[in-house]
């Protein structure tokens, strides 16, 4: 199996790049944001692959990191998500927007993305909940802006905050979810106990 292709780009289309490594050209399927990042023809590329194999083909999939991979990997496993409506996810919603977006309950979001209307959005959301990459539903909520405010000053509480609900038995996404549903209502430089305590609020909605 192909986990990984670096060579130079050879020519781009809708869906896919053709990679050159050593001669040899890789035909790799990509999302429309992984596209949108590869350099002009004869421009380095590293891609992280996963290769789908059938009966009729072998398939390259390539993205911009492992971590977007891994994304990939955990979308496939819901129910009504094949390849090309998980490409659709990626290609709208970068991994941290995604786990931004699940974490939050944020369903609008996920089917912004083309190929997915409102039942396979909240399939998304629900089943992915407490499976997001380990560390990426936590880092991705507690560094965003917190009602339009860089979150950097207010990440510290916020943890506290998470690691606080974490202790208190649940799991680790769905605290980090409602601690940020908890800084979106209360002042900007709230503190831990505040956070908990809206925290605990939220999920027993």
């Amino acid at each position: 199996m192909i986990g990984k292709l670096k060579g130079v780009v050879d020519s781009t289309g809708e869906d896919w790049v053709v990679v050159d490594v050593g001669g040899v050209g890789y035909h790799v399927t990509c999302s429309r944001r992984t596209l949108g990042a590869l350099p002009a023809p004869g421009g380095a590329v590293t891609l992280s692959i996963e290769t789908k194999v059938s009966d009729e083909a072998i398939r390259l999939i390539g993205f911009e990191s492992d971590g977007e991979r891994d994304w990939f990997r955990l979308l496939l496993g819901v129910q009504g998500v094949g390849t090309r409506v998980a490409l659709g996810v990626l290609g709208t919603l970068a991994p941290a927007d995604l786990a931004r977006a699940i974490a939050l309950d944020d369903k609008k979001a996920v089917s912004s993305a083309p190929g997915v209307g409102p039942k396979v959005a909240a399939r998304i959301v629900a089943e992915l909940k407490d499976k997001a990459p380990e560390g990426a539903s936590l880092d991705a909520v507690l560094d965003m802006p917190v009602n339009g405010t860089a979150a950097s000053g207010a990440a510290g509480p916020m943890r506290d905050a998470v690691s606080a609900l974490v202790n208190l038995g649940y799991p680790q996404a769905q605290a980090s979810g409602a601690v940020a549903a908890a800084a979106k209502t209360l002042e900007e430089a709230a503190t831990a106990e505040q956070l908990i305590r809206q925290g605990l609020k939220e999920l027993a909605r």
